[in-house]
Protein backbone atom coordinates (compact mmCIF):
# COMPACT_ATOMS: atom_id res chain seq x y z
CA UNK A 1 0.00 0.00 0.00
CA UNK A 2 1.59 3.24 -1.13
CA UNK A 3 -0.35 5.75 0.95
CA UNK A 4 2.07 5.23 3.83
CA UNK A 5 4.85 6.65 1.67
CA UNK A 6 3.02 9.90 1.01
CA UNK A 7 2.77 12.97 3.16
CA UNK A 8 -0.45 14.50 4.38
CA UNK A 9 0.54 17.61 2.43
CA UNK A 10 0.78 15.64 -0.82
CA UNK A 11 -2.79 14.36 -0.71
CA UNK A 12 -4.43 17.50 0.64
CA UNK A 13 -2.60 19.93 -1.61
CA UNK A 14 -3.06 17.69 -4.62
CA UNK A 15 -6.81 17.58 -4.07
CA UNK A 16 -7.10 21.35 -3.55
CA UNK A 17 -5.10 21.94 -6.71
CA UNK A 18 -7.61 20.06 -8.84
CA UNK A 19 -11.03 19.80 -7.19
CA UNK A 20 -13.58 21.27 -4.81
CA UNK A 21 -16.70 19.62 -3.35
CA UNK A 22 -19.89 21.67 -3.52
CA UNK A 23 -23.18 20.69 -1.83
CA UNK A 24 -25.91 21.14 -4.45
CA UNK A 25 -28.62 22.72 -2.31
CA UNK A 26 -30.23 25.09 -4.82
CA UNK A 27 -32.33 24.30 -7.88
CA UNK A 28 -29.54 25.62 -10.10
CA UNK A 29 -26.89 23.35 -8.58
CA UNK A 30 -29.21 20.34 -8.50
CA UNK A 31 -29.74 20.86 -12.24
CA UNK A 32 -25.97 20.54 -12.68
CA UNK A 33 -26.18 17.24 -10.85
CA UNK A 34 -28.98 16.03 -13.12
CA UNK A 35 -27.03 17.19 -16.17
CA UNK A 36 -23.98 15.10 -15.24
CA UNK A 37 -26.20 12.10 -14.56
CA UNK A 38 -27.84 12.47 -17.95
CA UNK A 39 -24.46 12.67 -19.67
CA UNK A 40 -23.16 9.57 -17.88
CA UNK A 41 -26.21 7.37 -17.19
CA UNK A 42 -28.20 8.18 -20.33
CA UNK A 43 -25.84 9.32 -23.08
CA UNK A 44 -22.61 7.46 -22.27
CA UNK A 45 -23.77 4.23 -20.61
CA UNK A 46 -27.39 3.86 -21.76
CA UNK A 47 -28.58 2.93 -18.26
CA UNK A 48 -31.52 5.31 -18.52
CA UNK A 49 -33.44 6.68 -21.52
CA UNK A 50 -32.37 9.99 -23.04
CA UNK A 51 -34.41 12.96 -21.84
CA UNK A 52 -35.43 15.91 -23.99
CA UNK A 53 -34.23 18.36 -21.32
CA UNK A 54 -30.90 16.50 -20.87
CA UNK A 55 -31.58 16.17 -17.12
CA UNK A 56 -31.76 12.74 -15.48
CA UNK A 57 -33.96 12.85 -12.37
CA UNK A 58 -36.32 10.49 -10.55
CA UNK A 59 -38.78 10.45 -7.66
CA UNK A 60 -36.05 9.92 -5.06
CA UNK A 61 -34.49 13.29 -5.85
CA UNK A 62 -37.19 15.15 -3.96
CA UNK A 63 -35.91 13.58 -0.73
CA UNK A 64 -32.22 13.68 -1.51
CA UNK A 65 -29.26 15.90 -0.70
CA UNK A 66 -27.05 16.33 -3.74
CA UNK A 67 -23.35 16.95 -4.08
CA UNK A 68 -21.03 18.05 -6.89
CA UNK A 69 -17.29 17.96 -7.49
CA UNK A 70 -15.98 21.01 -9.32
CA UNK A 71 -12.81 21.35 -11.37
CA UNK A 72 -10.72 24.15 -9.90
CA UNK A 73 -9.04 24.95 -13.21
CA UNK A 74 -12.16 25.17 -15.40
CA UNK A 75 -14.99 25.75 -12.94
CA UNK A 76 -16.92 22.89 -14.58
CA UNK A 77 -18.76 20.32 -12.49
CA UNK A 78 -17.23 16.91 -13.22
CA UNK A 79 -18.66 14.53 -10.63
CA UNK A 80 -21.82 14.09 -8.59
CA UNK A 81 -23.73 11.92 -6.14
CA UNK A 82 -26.78 12.09 -3.94
CA UNK A 83 -27.78 11.06 -0.44
CA UNK A 84 -31.30 9.63 -0.49
CA UNK A 85 -33.05 10.31 2.82
CA UNK A 86 -35.90 8.44 4.43
CA UNK A 87 -39.32 10.02 4.14
CA UNK A 88 -40.02 11.89 7.39
CA UNK A 89 -43.77 11.24 7.16
CA UNK A 90 -43.46 7.57 6.19
CA UNK A 91 -40.01 6.46 7.43
CA UNK A 92 -40.62 2.83 6.49
CA UNK A 93 -40.76 3.78 2.81
CA UNK A 94 -37.85 1.79 1.34
CA UNK A 95 -34.67 3.31 0.00
CA UNK A 96 -33.63 2.37 -3.56
CA UNK A 97 -31.23 -0.40 -2.48
CA UNK A 98 -33.96 -1.93 -0.33
CA UNK A 99 -36.07 -2.26 -3.47
CA UNK A 100 -33.31 -3.44 -5.82
CA UNK A 101 -31.94 -5.98 -3.32
CA UNK A 102 -35.20 -7.01 -1.67
CA UNK A 103 -34.54 -10.69 -2.40
CA UNK A 104 -30.98 -10.76 -1.02
CA UNK A 105 -30.83 -8.04 1.63
CA UNK A 106 -30.27 -9.09 5.25
CA UNK A 107 -32.69 -6.65 6.82
CA UNK A 108 -31.74 -7.67 10.35
CA UNK A 109 -28.32 -6.10 9.81
CA UNK A 110 -29.85 -2.87 8.51
CA UNK A 111 -32.29 -2.62 11.38
CA UNK A 112 -29.63 -3.42 13.97
CA UNK A 113 -27.43 -0.60 12.71
CA UNK A 114 -30.20 1.97 12.25
CA UNK A 115 -33.09 1.50 14.65
CA UNK A 116 -34.13 5.08 13.94
CA UNK A 117 -34.72 5.27 10.20
CA UNK A 118 -34.43 9.06 10.24
CA UNK A 119 -30.70 8.43 10.69
CA UNK A 120 -30.29 6.14 7.69
CA UNK A 121 -29.66 7.22 4.09
CA UNK A 122 -28.37 5.79 0.83
CA UNK A 123 -25.50 6.94 -1.38
CA UNK A 124 -26.56 6.62 -5.01
CA UNK A 125 -26.34 8.04 -8.52
CA UNK A 126 -22.57 8.51 -8.33
CA UNK A 127 -21.13 9.66 -11.63
CA UNK A 128 -17.96 11.13 -13.12
CA UNK A 129 -17.97 12.79 -16.56
CA UNK A 130 -16.39 10.88 -19.41
CA UNK A 131 -13.14 12.82 -19.75
CA UNK A 132 -12.21 11.76 -16.21
CA UNK A 133 -12.89 8.02 -16.65
CA UNK A 134 -11.50 7.24 -20.09
CA UNK A 135 -8.95 4.65 -19.03
CA UNK A 136 -9.29 1.16 -20.46
CA UNK A 137 -11.97 -0.83 -18.68
CA UNK A 138 -13.64 2.19 -17.07
CA UNK A 139 -15.74 3.56 -19.91
CA UNK A 140 -18.70 1.38 -18.91
CA UNK A 141 -18.73 2.44 -15.25
CA UNK A 142 -20.26 5.66 -13.89
CA UNK A 143 -17.48 5.95 -11.28
CA UNK A 144 -14.42 3.88 -10.46
CA UNK A 145 -11.07 3.60 -8.77
CA UNK A 146 -8.53 1.35 -10.46
CA UNK A 147 -5.14 -0.03 -9.48
CA UNK A 148 -3.66 2.54 -11.87
CA UNK A 149 -4.90 5.31 -9.59
CA UNK A 150 -2.53 4.20 -6.84
CA UNK A 151 0.55 4.33 -9.08
CA UNK A 152 3.66 2.48 -7.97
CA UNK A 153 5.69 2.43 -4.78
CA UNK A 154 8.16 4.93 -6.22
CA UNK A 155 5.58 7.01 -8.10
CA UNK A 156 2.34 6.99 -6.07
CA UNK A 157 -0.84 8.65 -7.34
CA UNK A 158 -4.15 9.53 -5.74
CA UNK A 159 -7.71 8.82 -6.93
CA UNK A 160 -8.85 12.30 -5.94
CA UNK A 161 -12.09 12.54 -7.89
CA UNK A 162 -13.82 9.28 -6.95
CA UNK A 163 -12.57 9.59 -3.38
CA UNK A 164 -13.83 13.18 -3.17
CA UNK A 165 -17.31 12.04 -4.24
CA UNK A 166 -17.48 9.44 -1.46
CA UNK A 167 -15.94 11.68 1.19
CA UNK A 168 -18.41 14.40 0.22
CA UNK A 169 -21.27 11.99 0.83
CA UNK A 170 -19.88 10.89 4.19
CA UNK A 171 -19.42 14.51 5.21
CA UNK A 172 -22.97 15.42 4.17
CA UNK A 173 -24.24 12.49 6.22
CA UNK A 174 -22.37 13.72 9.29
CA UNK A 175 -23.65 17.28 8.85
CA UNK A 176 -27.24 16.04 8.60
CA UNK A 177 -27.08 13.65 11.55
CA UNK A 178 -27.10 10.48 9.45
CA UNK A 179 -25.47 7.59 11.32
CA UNK A 180 -25.80 4.76 8.79
CA UNK A 181 -25.28 4.72 5.03
CA UNK A 182 -26.36 2.11 2.52
CA UNK A 183 -24.76 1.76 -0.90
CA UNK A 184 -25.01 -0.61 -3.84
CA UNK A 185 -21.51 -1.00 -5.20
CA UNK A 186 -19.37 -3.13 -7.46
CA UNK A 187 -16.78 -5.41 -5.82
CA UNK A 188 -13.68 -3.77 -7.32
CA UNK A 189 -14.71 -0.28 -6.28
CA UNK A 190 -15.41 -1.48 -2.73
CA UNK A 191 -12.00 -3.17 -2.58
CA UNK A 192 -10.14 -0.08 -3.75
CA UNK A 193 -12.07 2.23 -1.42
CA UNK A 194 -11.14 -0.11 1.43
CA UNK A 195 -7.50 0.47 0.52
CA UNK A 196 -8.16 4.13 1.33
CA UNK A 197 -9.82 3.38 4.66
CA UNK A 198 -13.44 3.63 3.43
CA UNK A 199 -14.79 0.21 4.39
CA UNK A 200 -18.18 -1.35 3.70
CA UNK A 201 -19.99 -4.16 5.51
CA UNK A 202 -21.67 -6.45 3.02
CA UNK A 203 -25.34 -6.99 3.93
CA UNK A 204 -26.68 -9.15 1.12
CA UNK A 205 -25.95 -11.28 -1.90
CA UNK A 206 -24.90 -10.09 -5.33
CA UNK A 207 -27.47 -8.69 -7.72
CA UNK A 208 -27.18 -7.93 -11.42
CA UNK A 209 -27.97 -4.24 -11.63
CA UNK A 210 -25.93 -2.52 -14.32
CA UNK A 211 -23.32 -5.17 -13.70
CA UNK A 212 -22.60 -7.21 -10.60
CA UNK A 213 -23.28 -5.24 -7.43
CA UNK A 214 -23.80 -6.02 -3.78
CA UNK A 215 -25.58 -4.08 -1.01
CA UNK A 216 -23.35 -2.66 1.71
CA UNK A 217 -23.66 -0.69 4.89
CA UNK A 218 -21.30 1.68 6.64
CA UNK A 219 -21.39 3.38 10.02
CA UNK A 220 -20.51 7.04 9.49
CA UNK A 221 -18.64 7.29 12.79
CA UNK A 222 -16.74 4.05 12.22
CA UNK A 223 -15.72 5.01 8.70
CA UNK A 224 -14.47 8.42 9.83
CA UNK A 225 -12.69 6.89 12.81
CA UNK A 226 -11.07 4.24 10.62
CA UNK A 227 -9.62 6.63 8.03
CA UNK A 228 -5.85 6.70 7.85
CA UNK A 229 -4.21 10.04 8.61
CA UNK A 230 -3.93 11.07 4.96
CA UNK A 231 -7.54 10.37 4.05
CA UNK A 232 -8.74 11.91 7.32
CA UNK A 233 -6.90 15.16 6.52
CA UNK A 234 -8.54 15.24 3.09
CA UNK A 235 -11.92 14.45 4.64
CA UNK A 236 -11.63 17.44 6.99
CA UNK A 237 -10.87 19.73 4.04
CA UNK A 238 -13.93 18.44 2.19
CA UNK A 239 -16.03 18.75 5.34
CA UNK A 240 -15.12 22.44 5.57
CA UNK A 241 -16.19 22.88 1.95
CA UNK A 242 -19.48 21.12 2.71
CA UNK A 243 -20.07 23.28 5.81
CA UNK A 244 -19.40 26.48 3.85
CA UNK A 245 -21.86 25.38 1.16
CA UNK A 246 -24.54 24.57 3.74
CA UNK A 247 -24.10 27.96 5.40
CA UNK A 248 -24.34 29.76 2.06
CA UNK A 249 -27.52 27.85 1.17
CA UNK A 250 -29.38 29.04 4.26
CA UNK A 251 -32.97 27.81 4.27
CA UNK A 252 -32.35 25.89 1.05
CA UNK A 253 -30.25 23.45 3.09
CA UNK A 254 -33.42 21.88 4.54
CA UNK A 255 -34.37 18.83 2.48
CA UNK A 256 -37.34 16.50 3.05
CA UNK A 257 -37.70 17.87 6.60
CA UNK A 258 -34.06 17.04 7.32
CA UNK A 259 -32.06 20.02 8.57
CA UNK A 260 -28.29 20.24 8.95
CA UNK A 261 -26.98 20.05 12.50
CA UNK A 262 -26.06 23.41 14.06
Amino acid sequence: MFLSNLTELTMSQGYRRFFKVVPALTDELRAENYRIRHEVYCRDLGFEPLRSDSLEADDYDERSIHCLVQSVSTGAYVGCARLVLTDADTPQTPLPVEVTCAATLDRSLVEAMARDRSQIAEISRLAVVGNYRRRQGEQDRPISISDEDFGTETRPRQPYLALAVYLGMISLARHYGISTLLVLTEPRLATNLARLGVRFERIGGEVHHRGVRFPSLMSVDEVIGGMNILVRALFEIISREIKEGIELAGQHAVRANHSPLP
